[in-house]
């Protein structure tokens, strides 16, 4: 497995979470490994225009891309599940995502921004990401911006519809998507203990 290096993710925390979910992890930008690993993890943190150059430059569109037109798994974590939107805008400047889903990333409506700390989530009953997790597992977001409506809609209908998990910090927003090889989530795993651990088990488990 690789977590993508690009310069914009906490990528030694998700080595270290992976591995002690039982993968064997690399982390490099490098374009053969990163494209014929069983499973990519894309990390970002900061801000969405940043994390989008430093991906374009290390051609991170073009291997998210490949891998996914291959069904080969693609996991996005925080800013690295914003990035798979359509556009993102911040302090009024807009920049385009990878629109592997459209939709777009903006400023949380809430009495306390940033949104930093745990918080549970509504997953739908048939999620693999969430299998075998109460309703009350709390996970840990740090986070000013967010998708707040989902706007996908599968083009053919004989395809399964993309599970969402929403999450509520002053308004409702996207927590988490579950998409055929392409999986994220807002809040970050590595972080969330014994819950998020087992979040990457099951999807390591998918692999």
């Amino acid at each position: 497995m690789v977590v993508f290096d690009y310069g914009f993710g906490n990528v030694r925390s998700a080595q270290r979470a992976l591995a002690r979910a039982g993968a064997e992890v690399e982390i490099t930008r490098d374009f053969d490994a990163a494209m014929n690993a069983d499973g990519l993890v894309v990390p970002g943190v900061g801000a969405f225009a940043a994390c989008m150059r430093g991906l374009l430059a290390a051609r991170g569109d073009w291997v998210v891309e490949r891998r996914l037109a291959g069904g080969r798994p693609v996991l996005g974590i925080c800013v690295g599940m914003q990035i798979l939107f359509g556009r993102g805008i911040e302090h009024g400047v807009e920049t385009a995502g990878l629109e592997e889903w459209p939709g777009t990333v903006g400023r949380l409506h809430a009495p306390v921004v940033p949104h930093m700390g745990w918080n549970t989530v509504q997953a739908p009953a048939d999620s693999a990401l969430f299998a075998g997790l109460p309703d009350d597992a709390r996970f840990y977001f740090v986070h000013s911006y967010a998708v707040h409506e989902w706007e996908f809609r599968a083009a053919d209908p004989r395809m399964a519809a993309p599970r969402v998990t929403w999450a509520r910090h002053g308004e409702r927003f996207v927590a988490a998507v579950e998409n055929g090889p392409l999986w994220a989530t807002q809040f970050h795993p590595e972080k969330s203990g014994d819950a998020g651990a087992h979040i990457l088990r099951n999807w390591i488990g998918t692999l």
